[in-house]
């Protein structure tokens, strides 16, 4: 009797550790974590991640999304889905945009507190430890040890790619639902779960996660879809006598789906600013070859990334294939091995599978050997209206996930050939497992100070007395992607309650289809020479004039500000121009120059038609 209590007490103690070592894994994720993003950390309420040297216009457009949404939460309501706050008057669709609407709702209260770079400082470092949490679970959910699925989550949440996206996407590297997502299909589909709890899991997952990141959603759509397609075709006996539970659990999974998206959608696609298309070139962005293989500065050993980038014309932060040529030999080494372990046959599908479309559409050359553009599944998703907007060299995102999963359970069943007897084999595996991950440590993250709102922003902003969300037309404004986002920067950091004219966003073009503001598929000639010879006249380009009083005019009338505010002295080009067009500023207050802008400026005739300076035929200003 003794000796069973004894065994009992030894069971509850050997638990207990177990527990423990549980707990455990997901704390020593957060350190990680931490270290990483340390030089953000360093000052989070100015300091922001930075793509080589420069913080990039993508994160200045989040940190206004979290002083938007913050502000929504603040005064009782829930951030719009059709905002003018941004673009006025005209407005953009948030659901058009990476808004991070969930994040910017949960987060409300440290934006209110501590600001909106703060808050991004933890979504980046729930991101990290988030995604690798998220895998080490669903891992161990399907039988995997705790060494293994820790080595797992440590390489999805902490993998080239999420340390690229750290950069410069935050909607990308907070890649926290997707294995909990594919983990809850796959429960449903084998008849591991209740099928109505289950399911209401997975409509909450899906929700969430279209409130986040909606490109994310459709990537894992497709992993998900890849893991039934294998699972059905190696057991279609078990699968069919599931059929009925997993067709219930989706039912519900819909229904819950629908019920907290379905407004959200129908304003997406059916609202008044609804879109189609992609603002992007889509077919540019396929991965290269040589990403694979050509270790990026997000790493801690890396070459001349930035001579690789210029040779095959990528962006720094659009490269997300690199696992190196010694990880992925051992990835395609144990999907051979361990081929007839369903769970590594899964994943090593999936794993293949989204690396080959994440190749993209067109222009793969290997060895001088120019793939065919038929034989490249971008090739074909571009006549599928839901996939022709998806960016294809981001699939490997969720594709170091599968290869994540596929190392975690090759390594249980590498540890449980001849264990313990060779019990000496297991410093060799350490070791041989170190060497192969070596290439992949992460490098923290580089991280950049916000631009500072110019000496007077917030004073004269407030000396003008606007009423809360009037139009302001904030000067200059320049026709270059890097420097758009700059006024949204200043209003969000300052929280001053303004609208702002133009700005850095997708929006609606005359023919429906996506494009970015500011631009010529949605400016009158009147606007775009206004935005283009007023950046002249800031940037010192003498040789050129202002733009006209009849275009100024035009414009101002397309644009409607209650106010306009200029970053200029009196004594500039800029600022003269803009004295003899309006007046007398109203408004003096350091590096600012600020005006009321007068009633009749607002309004030009029907009958008015404006010729722009470049030549191009004219139109209605208002049209």
């Amino acid at each position: 009797m003794g000796r069973l209590s004894l065994a009992r007490s030894g069971e509850r103690r050997a638990a207990a550790n177990w527990r423990r070592a549980e707990l455990l894994v997901p704390c020593c994720y957060l350190v990680v974590a931490v270290v990483l993003t340390a030089q953000i950390w360093a000052n989070p309420a100015v300091r922001v991640p930075a793509a080589g040297s420069r913080v990039e216009s993508d994160i200045y457009l989040n940190i206004w999304f979290m002083r938007y949404a913050a502000e929504a939460v603040a005064h009782g309501h829930l951030p719009a889905l059709i905002t003018t706050a941004v673009n006025s008057p005209s407005g953009i669709n948030m659901m058009w945009n990476t808004s991070l609407l969930l994040p910017g709702v949960l987060l409300t209260p440290v934006t209110l507190l501590a600001g909106p770079t703060v808050s991004l400082a933890v979504l980046q470092t729930a991101g990290f430890a988030g995604s690798a949490a998220a895998l080490y679970l669903v891992l161990r959910r399907w039988g995997a040890s705790i060494a293994a699925a820790l080595l797992g989550g440590a390489i999805y949440g902490f993998s080239p790619a999420l340390m690229i996206a750290a950069e410069d996407h935050y909607h990308l590297q907070f890649a926290v639902l997707p294995p909990l997502i594919v983990d809850a299909v796959l429960r449903l589909a084998t008849g591991r779960a209740r099928p109505l709890l289950t399911g209401a899991w997975l409509g909450l997952l899906v929700a969430a996660q279209l409130f986040i990141a909606e490109e994310l959603l459709v990537d894992t759509a497709i992993v998900s879809g890849l893991a039934l397609i294998v699972l059905v075709a190696s057991r279609p006996s078990a699968a069919a006598g599931k059929l009925a539970s997993a067709a219930a659990g989706a039912g519900v999974a819909f229904v819950v789906a629908v019920v907290i998206c379905g407004h959200a959608l129908w304003v997406q696609f059916h609202g008044p600013l609804a879109e189609s298309g992609s603002p992007w070139p889509v077919t540019r962005y396929g991965t290269h070859p040589a990403d694979f293989v050509t270790a990026p500065s997000a790493v801690l050993f890396h070459g001349r990334y930035g001579q690789f980038l210029r040779m095959t014309r990528q962006q720094p932060t659009e490269t997300f294939a690199y696992l190196g040529w010694p990880l992925l030999a051992t990835v395609a080494a144990a999907i051979l091995t361990c081929w007839r372990d369903l769970r590594v046959r899964v994943a090593g599908v999936i794993f293949v599978v989204l690396e080959w479309v994440g190749l993209g559409s067109n222009g793969v050359t290997i060895s001088g050997w120019r793939v065919p553009d038929l034989l490249l599944p971008g090739h074909w998703f571009e006549h599928v209206h839901a996939l022709s907007q998806v960016l294809p060299n981001r699939f490997p995102i969720v594709a170091d996930g599968a290869a994540a999963a596929v190392l975690g359970f090759a390594l249980d069943r590498l540890l449980s050939v001849g264990m313990p007897q060779m019990a000496w084999r297991r410093p060799i595996i350490a070791l041989a497992g170190a060497l192969v991950l070596l290439p992949i440590i992460p490098r923290p993250v580089p991280a950049g100070d916000v631009v500072p709102p110019p000496a007077g922003w917030k004073a004269s902003l407030t000396a003008l007395r606007l009423r809360p969300g009037a139009s302001v037309l904030v000067l200059p404004i320049s026709p270059l992607l890097a420097d758009r986002a700059l006024a949204m920067e200043w209003q969000a950091m300052s929280n001053v309650p303004v609208s702002l004219v133009g700005g850095y966003c997708i929006v609606r073009a005359p023919n429906g289809h996506a494009v970015v503001c500011d631009g010529r598929q949605v400016l009158d000639p009147a606007e775009h020479t206004t935005l283009t010879r007023i950046d002249w006249l800031a940037t010192g380009r003498l040789s050129q004039a202002g733009p006209s009083r009849t275009a100024m005019a035009g414009a101002i009338a397309a644009w409607r500000p209650a106010a306009v505010v200029a970053a200029a002295t009196s004594d500039s080009h800029l600022g003269r121009y803009l004295i003899g067009f309006f007046g007398p500023p109203a408004v003096r207050r350091g590096a600012m120059l600020g005006w009321r802008v007068p009633a009749g400026l607002l309004h030009v005739p029907p009958q008015v038609r404006i010729q722009a300076e470049d030549g191009r035929r004219p139109v209605n200003p208002r049209g």
